[in-house]
């Protein structure tokens, strides 16, 4: 803490209950004329809102978007934050409040997430060093260390100290250097306006030394509130938060992890916290049918005694209880470091108890607003639909899509899903690749998460299907056909008819410069779906989707005409889309006007080219007997391609693509079954996967078709050769053996 005339600068780390209690003390104390607190000057006509008394944690959202950009971020309140205490002791003591900090949306924090991250972080070299010279892990170690668990006296010398050592001599960015300004303009003001009377100044630590500078010289009158872009979307709202989404170890870099540890801190100080969370922790794993016996926690609650003693702590921190119940509770080695030696999220591997530890300090708390805070007219508009459509609560929803009611009921529900709110899971229906539905299942689930959720999507737009239109919208610029195609599904099944034409006209720019085969095909897949089976949607022969699918048909041929790789194993990205050709030509072409006889001369080239892969040659080869219900001498192209390197490969093209042909064939079933009884046993290894891959291509029926017919040649039951006991991995390994077995018998001479 620092005082210079009339302004008192108190420099924090975000939801740390020390500041907390330093702050409310210092505003007790001084009875200030103005609390200015680090936050969203836009919010400071509205503050009134913050103490309506909701149940903390609680955010103050804010959604921007233009159309260049949107960003989302989160300025997240709970009992414990430094700046709650200075708004509610700043209240009770009749001081002026005032956030002053730039808006959320303002371009100096368009890469901040999350308001109250710490600005820290990035002067990890000061903190690694402090670390190694108090002999601890990491930074929320330290600031335990010397914060928390510590007494009070002296603790605004010692942040001070603190966070001139952290900033240093640095120069700020860019965006940091705005911002300070900014906030010292309202400093200056706020001293000037208040006669005399003490100012209290509350910022993340980082910004204190920089506002202690700038609060000395320079203008005196009341900062501007900077406008938005004219053709911006913003709007703030509160909205509820959760512990869970407080803790660094879900991701939230607060610096404060294990936000209930810290409230449990907060009210009760560090001997209670720590009781209460061994407690905690045996009650959860308890609850998970884990075995935690008094001993165990006679033992936990002696090594963290016992580790406090040896770290210098007047009572166990934080660390020293996990230590002790990691010790007491996890008897084999762990693969990962322990999370509370590092940061961020949990690591995949770590030890199930340890997972549980870490949930147990998390606290599962979830804030309320006060009933009469303000909502966006979307949750408005969203909880009339879901109860006018009989959506609302817990259910299993069955919708006949062959109805208007129940398409009308499925669109709102898409809607509510494309803008992710939770709750509402989608068991079955229509899929972009799958034949046509007429029925969806759904399951709805009433979820605390579904408010803030839909609060945080009020940033797109007033009513579901608006919203839903900007979200999708939104997502068309970064995404590959892929994704264009999924999107376009999406729109369909929301019925967002505006968004498809702009859809429509990306798809076709992506289409027309794609570069992946696999990629493009399963776009031509969905489109065509779209463009046959769109009843529901409106999107039957579509003249937009038919010009996608004639651009994709063109664009595909082209891709495979001058794919090379002689050697390339069968791929099913690019097999597909040769399929999704095949498809388009014989469904599409005439309405269409698609040019068939092109086609089936690139197929035919690509047949031929030995440099081609060959699941492409197989493919093109049987696009043109399937196109044209006959083959020039296919005999002669199975035999041609008939070597152990590559025939499977060129086969599951050709099954892929001609597979009824290849059925119906006099003699073609009984040519493949000799070529491949001549093969040797080692050639016959090196083709087995291509061609276990290749006969995939026919379902079962087939299959057991495929076996009888076989049965001419050789003895046995057709429904035997379907059936094997032993793993086909096995086989080929016992193969395996008996040709080397002959091998060496061949070597010494005991066999011809």
């Amino acid at each position: 803490m620092t005082t210079t005339p009339a302004a008192t600068f108190i420099g924090v780390r975000h939801h740390s209950p020390a500041c907390a209690r330093l702050v409310a003390d210092t505003v007790a104390a001084l009875r200030p004329a103005y609390v200015l607190v680090e936050g969203p000057a836009d919010m400071n006509h509205r503050l009134g809102e913050l103490l309506l008394g909701h149940e903390l944690p609680i955010a103050v959202y804010t959604g921007y978007r233009d159309s260049r950009r949107r960003h989302g971020s989160w300025a997240p309140l709970c009992d414990h934050s430094p700046e709650w205490t200075a708004l509610t002791a700043g209240h009770a003591a009749g001081a002026q409040l005032r956030f002053i900090d730039l808006p959320a949306w303002h371009p100096a924090l368009a890469e901040v997430r999350n308001r109250y991250a710490d600005a820290e972080a990035r002067h990890a070299e000061v903190t690694e060093r402090l670390c190694r010279a108090f002999a601890v892990d990491n930074v929320d170690a330290l600031w335990d260390h010397l914060f928390e668990i510590e007494p009070a006296d002296g603790l605004a010398e010692r942040l001070a100290a603190y966070f001139d050592l952290v900033r240093g001599d640095a120069e700020p960015g860019a965006d940091d250097a705005a911002r300070e300004a900014y906030m010292a303009q309202w400093v200056r003001a706020a001293v000037a306006d208040a006669g005399g009377r003490p100012v209290v100044v509350v910022t993340g630590g980082f910004h204190r030394p920089a506002l202690v500078r700038l609060a000395e010289r320079g203008e005196r009158t009341w900062p501007e509130l900077p406008e938005p872009p004219g053709d911006a979307v913003v709007g703030s709202y509160l909205v509820p938060y959760s512990f869970r989404r407080l803790d660094a170890f879900d991701g939230y870099q607060s610096g404060m992890p294990s936000p209930g540890y810290y409230q449990r801190l907060w009210e009760s100080g560090p001997e209670e916290a720590a009781r209460a969370l061994t407690e905690a922790v045996a009650l959860r794993l308890r609850a998970r049918n884990q075995q935690v016996s008094t001993a165990d926690l006679i033992a936990a609650r002696a090594t963290a005694d016992g580790l406090a003693l040896m770290r210098g702590h007047r009572h166990p921190a934080r660390v020293d209880v996990l230590d002790g119940l990691a010790s007491a509770l996890v008897g084999e080695a762990l693969e990962v470091p322990l999370p509370w030696a590092t940061r961020g999220r949990l690591r995949a591997g770590t030890h199930p108890a340890i997972v549980e530890m870490i949930a147990a300090l998390s606290g599962d708390r979830t804030g309320r607003l006060h009933p009469s805070t303000p909502l966006p007219p979307l949750v408005h508009a969203v909880a009339g639909q879901l109860r006018h459509h009989g959506l609302d609560g817990s259910a299993e929803v069955r919708l006949d899509l062959g109805e208007e009611t129940g398409r009308e009921r499925s669109r709102l529900l898409h809607r509510l899903r494309v803008l992710t709110v939770p709750g509402l899971a989608r068991e079955s229906g229509p899929h972009p690749e799958g034949p046509p539905a007429l029925v969806e299942q759904w399951t709805l689930t009433d979820t605390d998460d579904r408010l803030p959720a839909l609060i945080e999507a009020a940033g797109y737009g007033v009513d579901p299907q608006e919203a839903a239109a900007a979200a999708l919208a939104e997502r068309i610029t970064a995404a590959d056909p892929d994704g264009l195609a999924g999107l376009l599904f999406d729109a369909a099944l929301c019925g967002v008819g505006e968004l498809t034409g702009r859809v429509l006209d990306d798809l076709s720019r992506a289409v027309g410069a794609a570069a992946d085969l696999g990629s493009l095909g399963r776009t031509l897949t969905v489109v065509l779906a779209m463009w046959r089976h769109g009843d529901l949607f409106r999107t039957s022969r579509s003249t937009t989707l038919g010009a996608v699918i004639a651009a994709a048909v063109r664009r595909a041929l082209w891709l495979a005409e001058g794919a090379r790789g002689g050697a390339a194993p069968a791929d099913s990205g690019r097999i597909g889309a040769m399929v999704a050709v095949r498809d388009a030509l014989i469904h599409a072409a005439a309405p269409l006007g698609l040019d068939t006889r092109a086609a089936l001369g690139a197929a035919d080239r690509i047949a031929a080219c030995s440099a081609a892969p060959p699941d492409l040659r197989g493919a093109s080869f049987g696009l043109g007997w399937s196109l044209r219900g006959a083959a020039a001498d296919p005999a002669r192209a199975v035999r041609g391609a008939f070597t152990p390197a590559s025939a499977g490969d060129w086969l599951a093209g050709l099954f892929a693509l001609a597979r009824e042909e290849v059925l119906h064939t006099d003699g073609m079933l009984e040519l493949l079954d000799e070529l491949l009884a001549a093969m040797t046993d080692h050639g016959f290894l090196v083709a087995l996967p291509a061609l276990r891959q290749a006969f995939g291509y026919f379902p079962p029926r087939e299959r057991h078709l495929i076996a009888t017919r076989l049965l001419r040649r050789r003895t046995g039951s057709g429904r035997d050769l379907m059936r094997l006991d032993a793993a086909p991995e096995l086989v080929a390994a016992g193969m395996a053996l008996d040709e080397r077995v002959d091998a060496a018998l061949r070597r010494e001479g005991l066999i011809s």
